[in-house]
């Protein structure tokens, strides 16, 4: 099963609040994504969002740009259900990320838990690719990964942990680290998931 199959798969057996991943709030991109302190017209790209309430909060806090992606239209669409109406204040795009060609720049990317996922260095070279493509130079890059001490797989998959050394070489030289944080996520189920948080500006032109 590939990638794209394998989330529309678990979109269509589960409930969005009984995944791993659920959260009942988005408390930790909202203060990263806050401190970037950026205008309310500001374009925000919101990647592999899954159901996410992110986007709520981000229509709650007045910003008026914002595109929401992720490799299964079944997430998005529980996602646009939510909103109803305020649905059409966003811009939704299926697509994954390994594949996204951005038709436009942003001030900011958000990734929660989709860069660890890509255990190939061919798939995070295409991940870098597009998010160099996708980011203004001096925009924002707000990601959360699984910790060196969290968990190894999930959702059946492998993936790859981080901490703020090991991104930054992914990344490369145009990056910044501006802020860092632990968080520690509690599933559906009640376990506990050790997540790492970071704050980056892209400084290249």
């Amino acid at each position: 099963m590939n990638r794209r199959e394998h989330w529309r798969s678990v979109y269509r057996s589960r409930p969005a609040d009984e995944v791993s991943w659920y959260q009942p709030d988005a408390d930790v991109s909202l203060s990263l994504i806050r401190g970037c302190e950026l205008e309310k017209d500001a374009a925000l790209l919101d990647v592999g969002a899954g159901a996410s309430v992110l986007v709520d909060h981000l229509l709650d806090d007045g910003f008026s740009d914002i595109t929401v992606l992720d490799v299964a239209k079944e997430a998005l669409d529980l996602s646009r259900r939510r909103l109803g109406a305020r649905a059409d204040q966003v811009c939704w795009q299926v697509a994954d990320i390994t594949e996204f060609l951005p038709d436009r720049s942003y001030d900011l990317w958000h990734d929660r838990a989709v860069l660890h996922f890509l255990t190939t260095p061919r798939q995070r070279a295409a991940y870098r690719v597009a998010l160099e493509q996708a980011l203004k130079p001096g925009g924002h890059l707000v990601v959360g990964t699984f910790a060196i001490d969290g968990p190894t797989r999930c959702s059946g998959l492998e993936i790859v942990q981080y901490d703020a050394a090991k991104l930054l070489e992914m990344l490369g030289p145009e990056f910044v680290l501006r802020e860092e944080q632990k968080e520690a996520h509690v599933t559906p189920a009640g376990a506990i998931q050790q997540f790492a948080w970071f704050a980056l500006q892209r400084v290249g032109s």
